[in-house]
């Protein structure tokens, strides 16, 4: 199980960082030990809380999580911590300095990139490129799992994100986009770990159903007002890493 290492190590580097930091973990309807191993974690300088999710889904967990957050800084990282967390720090100081949304690039010219994919993945994500762009324009890599927002927009747009399956990062970008932010990509270090969750056989019919569905949905609504200041709605806890 990829939890424990991976916890361990988001502990000691959000230990570090120039702020108090908390982490959450989402246990989104899982049939493993996700939450015994979190309700065990021992105490240290960094909380480790656990949210429960009787909805499965990636898009489903995430939302969960940023909408029990208050902190000013939240975002959200993988388990298996395929990005680097020398990223981390950036983030957090851009967030510092203004930015709105940091997220990690595996399509930079200075990020490395370890992977091992396969000639159908890498075809699958040029064409998942191509049917997002018109969605979040200029946003070259919405599927890396590290991604880092202002707290009250992380949670207006969560407040609206529908889509449960692997377009759910999409959803979210535009969520931000169309209140006003914009997008601050940063290089990382990225390795391709084994065991993920996602086929382009198997998941791509899905795919193209969710992105398809977000088109609909969010380009027949009327564009909020900016909603970066408030916090109507949020649940009432502290972290900042879910």
């Amino acid at each position: 199980m990829r939890l424990p290492g991976g916890l361990a190590e988001l502990c000691r580097t959000a230990a570090m960082l120039p702020m108090p930091a908390e982490i959450l973990v989402v246990d989104s309807a899982s049939s493993d030990s996700t939450a015994q191993i979190v309700r065990g974690w021992p105490a240290g300088p960094v909380p480790v809380r656990l949210v429960s999710c009787q909805r499965p889904g990636k898009g489903v967990a995430v939302r969960a999580g940023l909408l029990a957050t208050t902190a000013p800084f939240v975002g959200f990282c993988d388990a298996d911590m395929a990005t680097d967390l020398t990223a981390l720090d950036v983030a957090v100081r851009l967030l510092a300095a203004g930015r709105q949304v940091v997220i990690g690039s595996r399509t930079l010219a200075d990020s490395a990139v370890s992977h091992r994919r396969s000639r159908t993945r890498r075809a699958g994500a040029a064409a998942f490129r191509a049917l997002t762009r018109p969605i979040v324009p200029g946003v070259s890599d919405t599927q890396c799992g590290f991604k880092f927002f202002a707290g009250p927009l992380a949670r207006a747009a969560a407040m609206s994100l529908r889509t449960a399956g692997f377009a759910f990062d999409v959803e979210l970008l535009d969520g931000c986009l169309r209140r006003g932010a914009s997008v601050t990509e940063i290089p990382v270090r990225w390795r391709d770990v084994p065991g993920s969750s996602s086929s382009v056989p198997r998941h791509s019919a899905q795919v193209c159903w969710e992105i398809a569905s977000i088109w609909l949905r969010t380009r027949g609504m009327v564009s909020p007002r900016s909603t970066a200041g408030s916090e109507r709605g949020a649940p009432r806890c502290l972290p900042e890493v879910v």
